[in-house]
């Protein structure tokens, strides 16, 4: 039934596999979709990260083949920090939509996402131990409302869950779109 454009700022806290706790992000997103009746929609979402967040991450020496105080042994654990950067995230999604009120719509999305990180580890010392980049891929889910401030602009805020083999993200986006 109509073309729609959305776009707005998505925090993204990501969570490698051996980190202490989820890296906070700050993204720009935008999303192209297309409604096919009062209910159903389909969209595309890409997003890019404006800054990295930074981590800290345990691992032992022999997963770097590093023996980082030089006492012969590759076996003990390096309390290291890093920083993670999201240089892009592609997705694509079914949305139900129900109406709240005359104004007010409360959504679900279920999809397959893609994202591509790079990282940096780094001893106490500021060595740099590595420097990765990444890919993942897998489902993410989500849901979220939408208030319609005029017949064709909208304000909306969503979170999704981005299930990654090696990177479990949660995301919030806000945001505005324009119904065509």
């Amino acid at each position: 039934m109509c073309l729609y454009v959305e776009g707005g700022y998505q925090y993204l806290e990501i969570e490698p596999d051996g980190a202490d706790s989820g890296v906070d992000t700050n993204v720009i997103g935008s999303r192209l979709g297309y409604q096919f009746n009062s209910i159903f929609s389909i969209e595309g979402e890409l997003a890019s990260g404006i800054d990295d967040g930074e981590f800290d991450y345990n691992v032992d020496e022999d997963s770097f083949d590093l023996d980082d105080n030089n006492d012969g042994d590759f076996n003990d654990l390096i309390a290291a920090f890093g920083d993670i950067g999201l240089n892009y995230l592609v997705g694509l999604y079914g949305k139900a939509e129900v109406p709240l009120t005359d104004r007010l719509d409360a959504y679900a999305r279920a999809g397959y996402a893609y994202i591509d990180l790079d990282a940096s580890i780094q001893t106490p010392g500021s060595a740099t131990l590595t420097t990765i980049e990444d890919s993942e891929e897998g489902p993410a889910f989500g849901a979220g409302l939408s208030y319609d401030l005029t017949e064709n602009v909208y304000l909306k805020g969503d979170y999704t869950y981005y299930s990654f083999e090696d990177t479990d993200t949660n995301g919030i986006m806000l945001g505005v779109g324009y119904k065509f």
